[in-house]
């Protein structure tokens, strides 16, 4: 079934959901299709499916096991989200055996799911794409409320000191470019390269709410959100330009004492060979000094 990582597969069956079954008698052909969905990751412990724990990609692996009724299927994901991050439009790539229409198949998948996760679309796809190989970049959307918000608080940071926000643009320029990120992520910089190219960050005000976007090839563990982290101390006060240079210079535990929560974060978009970026930073909602929209 082409490139196959043992994480990203349905599970095995000491986990396989008691419904579903191998069919040894397959006929129909093994066909690619591309997934775009949104999910709310409050309740999830990240994307990549493990044992003990509830996941996006778990809870997509047992829906579509009870719709195509085998677990010979490869499920894959553009990227890993932590646990507690959101995603707007997360992009994966299904293989299975199935004469079901993309459109039917969604929808029967949609109705196996939970409320907080959503497929938005599936189509076919040429036999070698690969959601994670393929994709050219990725962008990641912050939003901090400057205000305490009952009903936006699962998707924003609440930060109640002020914040400059010129300081925090002007400290984005120390992220752009490529840039060894190895201060700001929980990956082992011995086991994997710790080297990004980030393309572009954005900061926008838009009522009560601070947005930033952050576009790059690719992002370590944890790496949004202890940059995030960083801009907020800086806008603070706390920290100068200089001191947040720094971190590039040597390796530093002070990002991740930082590290900002899950719960703003939202992967944004996945983009391929062909995809228009973006043009306009928005905000999943609305926050003003009156109300929530």
């Amino acid at each position: 079934m082409g490139r196959v990582q043992t994480a990203d597969i349905f599970p095995p069956a000491s986990i396989r959901p008691s419904n579903v079954t191998i069919n040894p008698n397959r006929n129909n052909q093994m066909a690619r299709f591309k997934l775009i969905l949104e999910y709310e990751g409050t309740r999830y412990s990240g994307w990549q499916i493990q044992k003990n724990a509830r996941t996006v990609q778990g809870e997509l692996s047992s829906a579509f096991g009870s719709v195509l009724n085998t677990s010979e299927f490869e499920l894959y994901g553009a990227g890993r989200t932590d646990a507690g991050v959101h995603a707007l439009q997360q992009v994966a790539h299904l293989e299975a055996a199935t004469m079901l229409a993309p459109e039917i198949l969604r929808r029967k998948v949609n109705d196996e799911l939970p409320s907080d996760i959503n497929i938005l679309e599936i189509s076919k796809a040429a036999p070698q794409f690969h959601a994670r190989h393929d994709a050219l970049s990725r962008s990641y959307l912050y939003q901090i409320s400057r205000r305490r918000t009952a009903f936006g608080k699962k998707f924003v940071w609440w930060i109640k000191d002020q914040l400059d926000i010129n300081r925090m643009r002007s400290a984005t320029k120390l992220f752009t470019g490529m840039k060894d990120f190895r201060s700001f992520t929980a990956d082992d910089p011995e086991e994997k390269s710790t080297k990004v190219h980030i393309e572009h960050i954005e900061i926008r005000e838009l009522g009560d709410i601070i947005l930033i976007r952050f576009i790059g090839s690719h992002f370590l563990w944890k790496m949004v959100r202890q940059v995030v982290g960083v801009l907020a101390e800086v806008g603070r006060g706390k920290l100068t330009l200089e001191q947040a240079a720094s971190f590039f210079d040597r390796s530093s535990d002070q990002p991740a004492k930082l590290t900002a929560p899950p719960s703003g974060l939202f992967l944004e978009r996945v983009y391929y060979k062909g995809d228009k970026k973006l043009e306009s930073l928005e905000p999943v909602m609305t926050i003003d000094s009156g109300a929530i929209r």
